[in-house]
């Protein structure tokens, strides 16, 4: 028997991260709230036989068993609501919500329903992430002290198409809602439980804040530096983990997302593309190759199938959805201006 799927969003995540990652292992998408002409056809053309519609109400009348919110981010926490009370257990992309009493409403209501919700960190079955619990698991870098994650790239004037560069916090723009639940979720993933000790927070190009920098000091010892900013001119590698025996170091983005937006997708669950991200090794002058762990974010939807046959649990806790929402919250209430 099928799942049937609803999407709230056809846009950059409805259609790329979600729609072709859920067909890819096989669940059945009946429809998408879009009212944008483009969007329609490219449901059409995804999903022949799916329905567009107007309104989430349209979209749950439709029968589904599991939502999808990949809509803006002011809209997360209503649409996940409606699906939540309309008895349908619900996927939302990140941001969960705009604010920690944001996420805790969805939460509480999924609680009172009894209804499972999960969040889309994708990035922790990004090639690095999967590549570093390798290195961690096999003590390749002895004890691990530093962590720095950098999406950092330089776009000088704003993409004049994108809401989350010129939205305000308010309505759910910037980078610390865009990136920063991605890292902050990653560290603690990798390194446990963190306080965050420092944080800067700003726009630089005078829009939705573009340069963010969050410092987090984890029980386990480990200090990490994640670092999301639109205007850096030569950006640092993806991400740098330092322990006192070595050094790992890759440089380069998971090439899934560039594979998800050109259109590829993984068949009968397998990418058949190469998803690793090349990484080195280094102590001091010696520098090694490291072999590399493939990336894999139709792991998150095989999950959430399992999930929902009762063989699993979701792939992301309440527990850590909370501890991403307080930090992000934080972050930006001890900002430095």
């Amino acid at each position: 028997m099928s799942v049937r799927v609803g999407i709230s969003g056809f846009g950059l995540a409805g259609r790329y991260f979600h729609g072709a990652l859920l067909g890819a292992v096989g669940f059945d998408v009946v429809g998408a709230v879009t009212r944008n002409s483009d969007r329609i056809s490219h449901l059409a053309i995804d999903f022949p036989g799916a329905q567009a519609v107007s309104t989430i109400e349209e979209l749950l009348a439709l029968g589904i068993d599991l939502l999808v919110v990949a809509s803006g981010n002011s809209s997360h926490a209503s649409d996940a609501i409606a699906g939540l009370n309309a008895g349908v257990p619900v996927v939302v992309d990140k941001p969960m919500g705009r604010t920690l009493a944001e996420t805790e409403e969805i939460i509480k209501v999924a609680t009172k329903t009894g209804l499972p919700v999960t969040t889309y960190f994708n990035r922790l079955w990004d090639s690095d992430t999967l590549t570093i619990k390798k290195a961690l698991t096999q003590g390749d870098l002895g004890k691990v002290f530093r962590f720095d994650s950098r999406f950092e790239r330089f776009r000088p004037e704003p993409n004049p198409s994108s809401w989350r560069e010129r939205s305000t916090p308010d309505e759910g723009g910037g980078n610390l809602l865009d990136l920063q639940p991605h890292m902050v979720s990653t560290a603690l993933h990798l390194f446990g439980p963190a306080k965050l000790v420092s944080a800067s927070v700003r726009s630089i190009r005078g829009y939705a804040d573009d340069d963010v920098v969050l410092v987090l000091k984890h029980e386990s010892g480990v200090d990490s530096y994640l670092s999301a900013s639109a205007i850096i001119g030569a950006p640092g590698p993806r991400v740098r983990v330092n322990g006192d025996l070595a050094s790992l170091v890759i440089s380069d983005l998971d090439p899934q997302e560039g594979l998800l937006r050109a259109g590829k997708k993984p068949i009968d669950g397998l990418w058949k593309e190469d998803v690793t991200s090349p990484a080195l090794i280094y102590r001091g002058d010696v520098v090694e190759n490291y072999p590399s762990e493939a990336g894999s974010y139709q792991s998150f939807y095989v999950q959430v199938l399992a999930a929902m046959k009762g063989e699993a649990p979701w792939p992301v806790s309440i527990d850590q959805i909370i501890a991403v929402a307080k930090i992000i919250d934080e972050a930006r209430a001890i900002s430095i201006r």
